[in-house]
């Protein structure tokens, strides 16, 4: 039994990592601050502590406590397109707390810290997005993603900390914020229908993704550890088949069963296209076949209607006002 710390256990993503290893035997201590996640959605057999990773005594303490074996880092503000009007609580949260937890892990020992990035490095006009491309991240998000990508590279080449970085794409399913509006286009899309209102799309709608269910991502995340050839690798990670948001729009209103209805607001400067290429994990990790967009809606759904209605929460600290999308004013 290995002990180890999941940062942002509270979250989406992170609470199904820490089921999965849960599941394996480990022993699994949450880290989260709850700002964007839940208490309930923490496994019962983990350890939960209520705390930021910006709060670096919490975080000497607790490494000094639990003598961690491994480290999944998933705590982060993931609004990627927010990114440009929060710099500065970005590059704390994103970047600075990073730095705090791969401190640790250098002076703990840490036989290896998993990392989720996201494609969000890549930027634009890279397709599919593949990691032997140079990263051009196009917003404050993916900029401080790659530095903590980077960071780790750094730190094994300096103190030999192992590690191993994930970017997932636009991962959906039960657990997920739908209260958030910056973010998690399904949850949002679902939250709106469940109030009768419209669905938003900024622009025409014909950006295009490709949807990840979280069943298809959170049990390869936690068994990585137990692949000492990934070690020191880079993952893409994700579904391979891509959708505009119109598409999306239909799928979703079809699971809801009813009858579309959209309101288009203001094109955002965003990356157009953003889908990847999922070879590379693939040679490492059995990759199972991905759950259709149409069957993970329909599960997530199910979850969200016993859930209900979640309230959306206005971001209070807007540090640039200057271009800032009147959608989420």
């Amino acid at each position: 039994m290995n002990n180890i710390l999941v940062t942002g256990g509270a979250g989406f993503i992170g609470s199904h990592v820490v089921d999965c290893l849960i599941d394996m035997g480990h022993n699994v201590i949450v880290l989260d601050d709850l700002s964007g996640g839940f208490e309930e959605n923490v496994n019962p057999k983990a350890t939960f502590i209520k705390g930021s990773i910006l709060d670096y005594s919490l975080i000497i303490e607790i490494f000094e406590k639990y003598k961690f074996d491994y480290v999944f880092h998933l705590a982060a503000y993931a609004a990627e397109g927010l990114s440009h009007f929060i710099k500065r609580f970005n590059y704390n949260n994103n970047l600075i707390g990073s730095v705090n937890l791969i401190n640790q892990s250098v002076i703990h020992n840490v036989k290896c810290f998993v990392f989720t990035s996201s494609i969000a490095v890549y930027g634009k006009n890279q397709l599919p997005m593949r990691e032997d491309m140079v990263p051009v991240p196009e917003d404050s998000y993916g900029i401080a993603k790659l530095a903590v990508e980077q960071e780790l590279r750094a730190c094994y080449e300096m103190f030999g900390l192992n590690y191993i970085v994930f970017r997932p794409h636009n991962v959906y399913g039960d657990r997920q914020n739908s209260g958030d509006k910056y973010r998690n286009v399904i949850g949002i899309f679902l939250n709106q229908i469940m109030q009768n209102k419209p669905m938003p799309i900024f622009g025409d709608g014909k950006q295009t993704r490709a949807f990840s269910y979280i069943s298809d991502i959170a049990p390869i995340i936690a068994n990585s550890i137990n692949c000492k050839e990934a070690y020191r690798e880079v993952f893409n990670i994700g579904a391979d088949k891509e959708y505009s948001v119109l598409e999306l729009v239909q799928e979703v209103a079809r699971a809801m069963a009813v009858e579309p209805e959209i309101i288009h607001l203001d094109e955002r400067n965003e990356v157009k296209h953003a889908f990847s290429d999922h070879s590379k994990i693939k040679k490492y990790f059995q990759v199972p076949t991905p759950i259709p967009l149409s069957l993970g809606i329909d599960k997530m759904v199910k979850w969200a209607k016993v859930v209900g209605v979640k309230e959306s929460k206005k971001f209070d600290n807007i540090e640039v006002m200057k271009n800032f999308p009147k959608g989420w004013l």
